[in-house]
């Protein structure tokens, strides 16, 4: 009996170990897998665009723009005649529009008086298209020619990914976040901001050692050894940057930690994504319980706990599902106007362009049937426009 019970225990397997080894392993194999796809020595690009798309990001009509370009402001007719318009062309005509003026209608750069807009996007359960959302919404705002900071806050770094810097290969110890906001010896914030290959865009990377802030705050609070509480840490740091943007988008992780609780009080605004399926619901009601009580306890504490806007926002929807518009429906009728009037589409041209580690803002509409890509652009763009109206409307702008 005893020998059984002694075999029974070796032919165990050992967890810790198990997952360690996999663990090793699968980022060996992803490494390899990106390597093939996207070689280290890749540099990546924005992509060219047409002259319909380079009018609606400036806000002009398609005439105008060819009228100005016309006349010596844009790029270079290619051989066929047509004009592409790269982002450094965009931003060009943006300045030769707003020559002389003193409302800066083409450049919309914050003005004296208003303040910086943080938005943080969040959700306690995975596959809600949080990181999606926040990718598309920061490329969004800088296409458009806001100054935009991206931080990367989740630890699996799915951000940093889409926006070309692996946290396997290239963020090391110190370059996320988590280097300035650490209770000891932290590093000065412009010192972890990176350029990407998005005009008017910036980065703070993430990767694993974030959750070391999940792990050290605890010990601060109980060693009183911190001057400034955890909550108030990230919007510490930004004020130092806060001259140089114009809006700040934060990909929250998906859980209540302290890095959460600490980006909601930095934030000016806050998107929650929801998926409109019964469980993703059913467990966004606790989410929003749990943050509630968090909430209200780092209040008491001196926590900022007012926004300019609050809003849900439907993703990964699906027009033709019957449950999933009738779910979509009964949030509109308990949130309101607390809901986006537009939903962000399930689409195979999102989902096909993230396996490359692009938005659809990268990727060519040559690379899609035309009808796939047009309704998911068309979706991003209403989504996104509606959020930069309610920024506009912050800053007291029509």
């Amino acid at each position: 009996m005893l020998q059984q019970r002694i075999q029974s225990l070796e032919e165990q397997e050992h967890l810790p170990s198990l997952l360690s080894a996999d663990a090793q392993e699968l980022a060996h194999q992803l490494q390899e897998h990106q390597k093939k796809i996207f070689s280290p020595s890749a540099q990546k690009s924005m992509r060219l665009f047409s002259p319909a798309e380079a009018a609606a990001f400036i806000g002009i009509g398609e005439g105008y723009l060819r009228q100005i370009a016309s006349e010596g402001h844009g790029p270079q007719p290619l051989s066929n005649g047509r004009r592409m318009y790269a982002m450094e062309d965009i931003d060009r005509i943006r300045r030769v529009l707003d020559e002389g003026s003193k409302t800066g209608k083409y450049i919309p750069h914050r003005r004296p008086g208003e303040k910086l807009q943080v938005v943080s996007v969040m959700n306690f359960k995975g596959g809600s298209g949080k990181t999606t959302t926040s990718a598309h919404l920061a490329q969004y705002l800088a296409l458009r020619g806001y100054r935009v900071l991206a931080i990367d806050l989740d630890p699996q770094a799915s951000l940093s990914a889409l926006f070309g810097h692996q946290p396997e290969l290239d963020v090391g110890e110190g370059e996320t976040l988590y280097g300035a906001i650490r209770y000891e010896a932290p590093r000065p914030v412009a010192e972890v901001v990176r350029s990407t290959y998005t005009a008017n865009l910036h980065l703070i990377p993430g990767n694993l050692e974030l959750m070391e802030f999940e792990h050290e705050t605890p010990k601060a609070m109980v060693a009183g050894s911190s001057e400034t509480m955890f909550f108030a840490r990230i919007g510490e740091v930004l004020s130092e940057i806060e001259s140089f943007y114009d809006i700040v988008v934060i990909d929250c992780p998906p859980q209540l930690g302290f890095l959460t609780m600490s980006a909601l009080c930095a934030a000016t605004s806050v998107l929650i994504t929801v998926h409109p399926q019964m469980l993703d619901v059913m467990s966004m009601s606790q989410f929003l319980s749990m943050t509630s009580e968090l909430m209200a306890v780092v209040e008491n504490a001196g926590g900022r706990t007012s926004y300019d806007w609050m809003r849900y926002l439907v993703t990964r929807f699906e027009p033709n599902d019957g449950p999933q518009s009738q779910m979509t429906g009964f949030m509109r009728a308990i949130f309101g106007n607390r809901m986006l009037q537009n939903a962000m589409v399930k689409s195979t041209a999102i989902s096909d362009a993230g396996v490359t580690k692009q938005t659809l803002y990268e990727v060519e509409r040559s690379q899609f049937i035309r009808g796939t890509y047009d309704r998911a652009m068309d979706s991003l763009s209403l989504v996104n426009a509606e959020i930069e109206e309610m920024i506009r409307r912050v800053w007291g702008r029509k």
